[in-house]
């Protein structure tokens, strides 16, 4: 594959049928190869991804859907949360990491906030995302939380990272 750059990249706002399943793919399936995750991990992410539909409001929430060659290769997804946005399902495939995606899209997920005049976000991850964490931490976000879970079918340190724009 030769070398892929941000402008090779689609992104899409309207969520469409099929997508929610192919993000849970993408987490079951990268995050089994490269962290070691199991099943019980793409369970809970079906869950979260279920929940979202139901509650999915165009208005309150919002979707990039990352295409490349008409192919689903990440997503972030804004998800209304009463007052707050939660930040969810900030995934890449390998390929389509450190070409600026990333930075793009926690630049338009800000710029939503701001749109809507919302001054609170949060996200969940775990200890072993560091590079997202990097990319968190530039953009404002501030560790809050952190607990132990198994649900990702080890020990793992989960933590949570709030935002607060003036």
């Amino acid at each position: 594959m030769s070398a892929i750059a941000l402008s090779d990249v689609h992104i899409r706002n309207i969520l469409l049928p099929g997508d929610l399943g192919y993000i849970a793919y993408i987490h079951g399936d990268l995050y089994a190869k490269e962290c070691n995750y199991s099943l019980r991990f793409e369970s809970y992410v079906l869950d979260g991804l279920k929940d979202f539909a139901k509650d999915y409001d165009v208005e309150k929430d919002k979707v990039w859907i990352c295409l490349h060659n008409d192919r689903i290769i990440g997503s972030l997804i804004a998800q209304h949360r009463k007052d707050q946005l939660q930040l969810r399902y900030f995934i890449f495939l390998p390929a389509y990491r450190g070409i600026g995606l990333g930075k793009l899209l926690m630049a338009e997920f800000i710029a939503f906030m701001q749109e809507r005049q919302i001054k609170q976000a949060y996200l969940w991850t775990t200890e072993e995302q560091q590079a997202a964490i990097v990319l968190y931490e530039r953009a404002g976000f501030r560790l809050t939380a952190e607990s132990m879970s198994d649900t990702f079918g080890k020990p793992i340190r989960e933590r949570r990272y709030d935002l607060t724009l003036t």
